[in-house]
């Protein structure tokens, strides 16, 4: 069972597909926004990633989730499964393609500080940039039953991560 999209060289213009994104998602959140950033391998520049924008929308409350729910899909998001707890997850995908993943927290989530830091460490780090890279590669090589083999795959190693970094 083959991930969502396959990891290629990093590529200079994904930092300018977020930011068209961003102007696409930020009315949506209307006085709710705190603020939208760009996460995941895509925003680290010169690492290999699924080429796939991933989103972090920091939101004040998520009272509006069902309002945001209607006008994403509009945009041609989908819902999925919460990723934890008041972590809220869409993706986009566009002929069949993950072009976006969207991810909904209220602020002083966990899990914003969680992205937002292993961001920036990986931005910075190169061992840990390429540590993590060779691992991704790894993972995608020896995949068999898709996404979330991958993902519980690479769990322990940005878990370490981030304490390391605390």
């Amino acid at each position: 069972m083959a991930l969502t999209s396959l990891i290629i060289d990093y590529k200079s213009i994904w930092p300018t597909l977020f930011d068209q994104e961003a102007e696409r998602l930020r009315p949506i959140f209307d006085d709710a926004i705190v603020d939208l950033h760009h996460v995941g391998s895509t925003a680290v520049v010169g690492m290999s990633a699924k080429p796939e924008i991933d989103v972090l929308v920091v939101v004040v409350e998520t009272d509006g989730l069902d309002r945001w729910t209607r006008a994403l899909a509009i945009l041609g998001y989908i819902r999925g499964k919460d990723l934890e707890t008041g972590h809220h997850f869409f993706r986009r995908d566009v002929d069949g393609i993950r072009t976006h993943k969207l991810h909904i927290c209220q602020i002083g989530h966990s899990q914003v500080s969680k992205m937002l830091e292993i961001r920036d460490h990986l931005r910075i780090n190169r061992e840990d940039r390429k540590a993590y890279q060779d691992l991704k590669l790894r993972l995608e090589r020896a995949n068999r039953n898709g996404i979330a083999e991958y993902l519980d795959g690479k769990a322990p190693f940005l878990d370490d991560l981030y304490r390391k970094i605390q």
